[in-house]
């Protein structure tokens, strides 16, 4: 696990993956974070996707999310095809949990600066179970999308 965790870290300065969350003795949830972005916000708002794999035999569950880049960040789910935010959301065991466009995502409220296409934003995803996982968002272009993944 921990030459995953490193080769994680090691790809996240090219292609902003973060490396395992914790995981207990007993074949707990095995956390890792990809395919993250962010469009380039266009007002104070922001919103956020990535995909968190469980490789673990354990579900567990998102259940907060902070950035310095803004006041408050919200986890939101899409519920036919209506936006609300959402306490938590699970990641199943040897599952995923997608955070995409048109889908659950991430809301980025009363941003402290707007950040830029080619800057990173640092967000902490906390878990029912897990440790928390920094992960580092690329901005990409307001109509980013992606060619695969999301």
């Amino acid at each position: 696990m921990r030459r995953r965790a490193a080769a994680a870290v090691t790809a996240a300065a090219a292609l902003a993956l973060a490396g395992c969350g914790g995981a207990d003795s007993g074949g707990g949830a095995e956390l890792s974070v990809g395919s993250a972005y962010m469009p380039q916000p266009v007002s104070d708002m922001a919103a956020g996707f990535l995909t968190i794999t469980n490789d673990g035999g354990t579900a567990d569950r998102l259940t907060s999310v902070s950035s310095d880049a803004a006041g408050e960040v919200t986890v939101h789910e899409t519920v036919d095809g209506a936006m609300r935010q959402a306490e938590s959301l699970d990641i199943p065991a040897h599952g995923s949990l997608v955070l995409e466009s048109g889908g659950n995502h991430l809301m980025f409220e009363q941003l402290k600066r707007k950040p830029k296409q080619g800057q990173k934003v640092s967000v902490e995803l906390r878990f029912d179970r897990s440790d928390p996982v920094t992960v580092e968002i690329p901005v990409k272009s307001a109509t980013y999308v992606p060619k695969t993944g999301h």
